[in-house]
């Protein structure tokens, strides 16, 4: 076999990979013999071989397409298409016919057969000449461009027709679908003139076979229609009539975008302009490349599972993706653009799959590894990274303490041993100076300890919420009904809300008053205290540790939890009569789990008590006549206020400047007041409820702060028009979304802290056996046996000692786990687990929307 010219390749860019191979086509004008003259089409296909690090032909050919003296031939296009026919992926190639006095334009599409001959397929004329965009899909079908119209022929209806729409922007495809269908995407004007925030197109689809239309933007939105330059469909279904597809797309914005069922699901930034086409190139374990290829000779990979840039190349005529070596996986095949002198034996091309594959001839082999520009998000990669040295220096130095604590143990053991062999007297320091912990807690006080946690840790008897008192207000015309409730810390609660049900008559059927309720967490308190703290309102901190408790009645007050559960509504449907009565039920979810969140509900109501209400008669509230009173009345009040006024919550930035004088400012306004029962709120009460507002400011940095308005909106708007002429001019003051859904933080907060606990309390549970055992182990052996370590005899009872521990604490780390009890405690822990999970989901949520 002889070795091909790189002159030949570089003449002519229409080549094709099939089966290892490299097909190049060519027209060639035939030389005058006999008289005749006629034109042909040549084709080359090339083989690579590894002994020769060269493309070598392998096989040649030709056929004459047209004997006209006149005739000009050229191809068109070249690609492999799927034979629908004979079931096969054959070599296709498009070639133009051209004469001067004929009026048409002919085209024929032949295919490469396996005994490499060209075979005519289809042939047909066109009044003009194809200049637009031209493909040839699966059938083989010929789908291309003109005046706005998209034309097609195929093997199977043998003749030229036209998509039964007028598209702008079209865009070819096809689905990787057992019966493989061939479509077009584009944007039909609508016949009705819309609005000025609508669009005057939708994005229209066609199945070129059956000539059915979709709705094409499942497969692209309606944006990228006018940007797509081409399109690959990696994977298409359909489920249930509804056609589910994962698509890659580049755009004009030099973008390839990843979509799922029409919706975008990654983007990545490329370097070149004009994309031509793509290609998807499987390296087997090493993962998936999408290549691009770029009209001004650029090429470039990227990966699929990161989608970002392998690596990219210039100056290359033509990109071929196939098994060039024979090993059963792609790679890419680089042709590059002749710079030297033409006609030189050479061959200027590497392959490579980029992950161990590279043969290069005639070309630097360093080409295409210079990394592109760095991405936008290059910055959080290598904090990422900042972090992980950092998180593995920290554990690199922890081990290398651990190992100077091991030599020191070894030095002193050494030198204990030393002095009872010399009868020398040994001086033993204490665990504590040499920062060790006992392994083994032989005390009897310990033990204590740990039966009083596994206490601590039953689960308490499911009990009601109790209702310790009930109480009303009316603010300006709605009406607030509060009542605070007693519950078990180790039972909570969850989704608690109160409903009022109205009755003006003895005779009359009850009715339910739409209502918003809302929850605040009060501190425990004792039976015999019953003024609220200065903590009121604040939700109560997670326990970290369990200490031992030496008060028995403390741990109630501990798992005691106090509520304050209101409900407001308005005073317009009980404007019917002058004298109401109401009823009070709270409706409660109370949960075995503490911190569960979707596992066994069990939906409970309880009647609270009944409500007078006259509104003819006077409600004087005494937190507006006097802030500095601490009752529960007071209490009461603020909770009417906080429901009934309207929360703002404002974010202050401070670059220049800090805002620790916020604070003072707000203090200084006239009537400005701290309330007692909750000194966190100021209340700034001008004249009436409708003028009252209550202040928090939390300052989270000496330059960031957060500002918390209770009020109606016009009073709001001047405090913050004040507050930003006190402020710099390099403040920003912004606002914060999602104030109302905080609660999510409590719920996810408990649920890691639950999960921690469970974790803890089902490894103690699997090990309580083999704990037993070591308990009796230990008390037969009397290991509490007082010996003397200056004797021989002493010595030998310490070492046995000494192996008996070390005999516990191998058993201790390998212990036997019933594998019942195991499979028990870790379903359960899964079922915590995703708990916690569904409460992380919320939070993220509610931080996104925030």
């Amino acid at each position: 076999m002889e070795s091909l010219l790189f002159e030949d390749l570089h003449q002519n860019r229409h080549r094709l990979s099939f089966c290892g191979k490299i097909i190049s086509f060519k027209c060639k004008r035939a030389s005058p013999t006999n008289g005749s003259d006629f034109s042909e089409l040549l084709f080359h296909s090339l083989s690579f071989k590894r002994e020769h690090n060269a493309f070598l032909k392998a096989a040649d050919g030709a056929a004459v397409i047209s004997r006209k003296r006149s005739a000009h031939v050229d191809v068109v296009t070249c690609k492999c298409a799927v034979d629908v026919q004979n079931r096969v992926t054959t070599p296709c190639v498009l070639v133009e016919n051209k004469r001067k006095e004929a009026g048409s334009v002919h085209y024929s599409l032949l295919s490469l057969s396996n005994s490499n001959r060209l075979e005519p397929l289809i042939e047909f004329k066109l009044p003009y000449e194809i200049r637009e965009k031209v493909s040839i899909l699966q059938g083989p079908t010929v789908l291309w461009s003109h005046a706005g119209k998209v034309f097609y022929t195929s093997l199977q209806i043998g003749e030229v027709r036209q998509i039964p729409f007028q598209l702008s922007h079209s865009v070819f495809g096809e689905l990787p679908l057992p019966k493989g269908q061939t479509f077009v995407l584009g944007l039909q004007k609508l016949s009705e003139p819309c609005s000025d925030n609508q669009s005057t197109s939708q994005t229209l689809g066609c199945f070129v076979e059956s000539g059915l239309m979709f709705d094409g933007s499942v497969v692209l939105p309606h944006p990228y229609i006018c940007i797509t330059r081409c399109l690959l469909v990696l994977s298409a279904d359909k489920v249930e009539g509804v056609l589910k597809s994962a698509v890659v797309a580049a755009t004009s914005t030099r973008q390839l975008v990843y979509f799922e069922d029409g919706m975008v699901k990654d983007t990545c930034q490329v370097p070149f302009d004009q994309p031509d086409d793509i290609q998807v190139v499987n390296t087997g374990r090493n993962g998936v490349l999408f290549v691009m290829s770029f009209h001004q000779g650029h090429v470039c990979a990227i990966w699929k599972e990161t989608f970002q840039i392998a690596s990219h190349w210039s100056g290359v005529s033509s990109v071929h993706v196939n098994d060039f070596l024979g090993c059963g996986t792609d790679q890419m095949l680089l042709i590059f653009k002749d710079e030297g002198a033409p006609g030189q034996p050479l061959e200027h091309f590497i392959i490579t799959d980029l992950c161990g594959i590279l043969y290069s001839h005639g070309q630097d082999s360093n080409v295409g590894k210079s990394s592109p520009p760095p991405p936008e998000n290059y910055l959080l990669t290598l904090r990422a990274l900042e972090s992980r040295l950092q998180s593995g220096l920290m554990v690199l130095q922890e081990l290398q303490r651990e190992v100077r604590v091991k030599e020191k143990v070894l030095q002193q053991s050494v030198q204990a041993l030393t002095d009872v062999v010399s009868e020398r007297e040994m001086i033993l320091t204490q665990p504590e100076q040499e920062g060790l912990i006992a392994l083994w807690d032989c005390d009897d006080e310990s033990k204590d300890e740990v039966l009083e946690d596994k206490t601590q840790d039953m689960p308490a008897m499911s009990s009601k919420p109790q209702v310790d008192k009930l109480w009303h207000r009316i603010v300006e015309d709605r009406m607030v009904v509060g009542v605070i409730l007693s519950t078990d810390g180790s039972v909570p609660v969850v989704s608690v809300s109160l409903s009022i049900l109205t009755e003006t008559g003895q005779s009359s059927t009850p009715a339910v008053i739409q209502t918003q309720s809302q929850v605040f967490w009060l501190p425990a308190l004792s039976p015999s205290s019953s003024s609220s703290s200065s903590s009121a309102f604040m939700f109560l901190e997670p326990a970290a540790k369990r200490t031992k408790q030496h008060n028995a009645g403390r741990s109630n007050d501990l798992n005691t939890c106090r509520l304050a559960v209101t409900a407001v509504t308005r005073l317009t449907p009980l404007l019917n009569s002058g004298r109401v009565k109401c009823r009070v039920m709270l409706h409660y979810v109370q949960r075995q789990d503490a911190t569960a969140l979707v596992s066994n509900p069990t939906p409970a109501v309880l009647h609270c008590g009944q409500v007078i209400l006259d509104i003819h008669s006077d409600f004087q509230t005494k937190l507006l006549k006097n802030p500095k009173l601490k009752s529960d009345e007071v209490t009461e009040d603020l909770l009417s206020l906080l429901v009934v006024l309207d929360h703002w919550v404002f974010h202050i930035a401070s670059p220049d400047h800090s805002l620790g004088d916020i604070d003072c400012w707000i203090q200084k306004r006239v009537g400005c007041e701290r309330i007692e029962v909750n000194p966190q709120y100021l209340l700034l009460n001008s004249s009436g409820p409708s003028a009252v507002m209550l202040l928090h400011w939390h300052q989270i940095t000496p330059f960031q702060g957060e500002l918390s308005i209770h009020s109606s909106q016009l009073p709001m708007l001047q405090f913050l028009d004040s507050l930003l002429a006190y402020l710099p001019a390099s403040c920003s003051v912004r606002s914060v979304k999602g104030t109302r859904g905080q609660g999510t933080s409590q719920i996810f907060s408990l649920t890691l802290e639950k999960e921690v606990g469970s974790l803890r309390e089902f490894v103690s549970l699997l090990l309580c056996g083999e704990q037993e055992d070591e308990g009796s182990r230990r008390r037969s052996t009397g290991h509490e046996e007082t010996t003397e370590s200056g004797s021989v005899e002493g010595l030998k009872r310490c070492r046995e000692v000494w192996q008996q521990d070390v005999e516990r604490s191998r058993m201790r780390l390998s212990p036997l786990v019933d594998v019942g009890r195991y499979r028990k405690l870790t379903q359960s822990l899964f079922e915590v687990q995703l708990d916690g999970d569904l409460a992380a989901l919320i939070e993220t949520q509610r931080t996104l929307l925030s």
